[in-house]
């Protein structure tokens, strides 16, 4: 009769790849900004001066700088602001290492285009005034007033004209677009209050509606056809608020709207 032999068990030792996705994802948080309506304010206008000019291969670094740009104040406004009011001395350190990179790189890119393109440093400067009351906002710990908001759009707009100019297109064409633009982020700052922080606020709700008559208005004046595009956005701010719509629908929707603006303005 054989010997009894000892069982071998099979020990399952679990994949470490998931533990390296979390940590990814966690660094990713760290150093990407959490303010997702930010980069469709920050892409549109770019392209759409890209499209209406001649797309060049300048284009590639300057879109890289100006995500760049976007990306290192972002995490200075966050220093400022956490070294203003944490207590936790730890809290403002982990924004050093991205301020810090995203930073040298920006520099790098930027020396380089300012050697080939010293107009943008004019462009430059004149973005500088609304970057500065946007830090101010931070060091208050109020980013999220209507103000600063609307601030942070005028830059973000006149990228179209850059953009345009680096194209060898006409700055003189670019003025409308520039303000078609401008119009419809500045009514997303609005409108999304409307559905998130001032959800209910029936004052808010009405000085929304108001901005969005208005801003059609101007539209048509600018170009006919924007009449399409705005008419939906004054459609959406005076039907979407006080529906329960979840963060990540009332985004997509918006994506929806600024493509849909984009189209136009490049017809």
């Amino acid at each position: 009769m054989a010997a009894d032999r000892p069982t071998i068990r099979r020990v399952s030792v679990p994949s470490a790849a998931p533990d390296r996705s979390k940590a990814v994802r966690k660094q990713l948080r760290l150093w990407l900004p959490n303010q997702h309506g930010a980069w469709a304010m920050l892409s549109a206008p770019f392209l759409v001066g890209m499209g209406l000019g001649r797309a060049s291969w300048w284009h590639v670094p300057l879109g890289i700088a100006w995500l760049l740009g976007y990306m290192t104040a972002f995490h200075l406004e966050q220093y400022v602001r956490l070294r203003h009011i944490a207590r936790n001395p730890k809290a403002p350190r982990r924004h050093v290492r991205p301020l810090v990179t995203f930073g040298a790189i920006l520099i790098v890119i930027g020396a380089a285009l300012a050697v080939a393109h010293p107009w943008l440093l004019l462009a430059a400067a004149a973005m500088a005034p609304f970057f500065a009351v946007n830090l101010w906002y931070a060091w208050r710990n109020d980013e999220r007033a209507l103000v600063n908001g609307l601030v942070a759009v005028f830059p973000a707009c006149g990228m179209l004209v850059v953009s345009l100019h680096l194209g060898g297109g006409d700055l003189a064409a670019g003025w409308r677009p520039a303000v078609a633009c401008l119009l419809y982020f500045a009514g997303t700052v609005f409108y999304v209050k409307t559905m998130i922080r001032e959800r209910g606020n029936r004052d808010f709700y009405r000085i929304s509606i108001g901005y969005h008559v208005v801003a059609l208005a101007v539209a048509v004046w600018l170009r006919p056809l924007l009449a399409v595009a705005f008419a939906v956005y004054l459609a959406r701010a005076v039907l979407l608020p006080g529906r329960a719509l979840r963060p990540a629908k009332v985004g997509i929707i918006e994506m929806g709207c600024c493509a849909l603006l984009m189209v136009l303005l490049l017809a």
